[in-house]
């Protein structure tokens, strides 16, 4: 069997977000045993699952994401929307626009350290749409 819902996330600021609470309470009851698949419908967003105790580690995230693809760069052509556009694109491409998550004993299985991160990679992202699809 398959559910699919879409929810929309608050409009977050830039930077990475921990919002694994936030997607089980959108959630209805999960099978004994699945898989949560979630997609971000946009080309400047994504989401990873990674360290969901230490928000330094978020920090990080930015700071080397940033460095790694920064703005301003002379090689961008596609600059209409502004400096944060294009390399909101290539971080997108790069973090990823999906992930896919166990389900077992009607809970999502992380590990004790994961968490859902949503990466919103524009300064003015508004809010953003997610895809849950539910596989038992």
């Amino acid at each position: 069997m398959i559910q699919q819902l879409e929810i929309t996330l608050p409009q977050l600021r830039r930077g990475y977000h921990l919002i694994t609470s936030h997607i089980e309470k959108q959630l209805p009851p999960l099978p004994e045993k699945g898989l949560l698949h979630i997609l971000v419908k946009h080309t400047s967003a994504g989401i990873t699952i990674n360290e969901n105790a230490d928000p330094s580690v978020r920090t990080d995230f930015e700071s080397f994401i940033n460095k790694m693809i920064p703005e301003g760069d002379p090689v961008y052509i596609h600059t209409y929307e502004g400096d944060d556009d294009m390399p909101a694109h290539l971080k997108s491409s790069v973090i990823g626009a999906e992930v896919t998550i166990p389900v077992t004993n009607h809970r999502l299985n992380l590990g004790t350290w994961q968490g859902i991160y949503f990466c919103e990679f524009r300064n003015f992202g508004g809010n953003r749409r997610l895809v849950l699809t539910i596989y038992s």
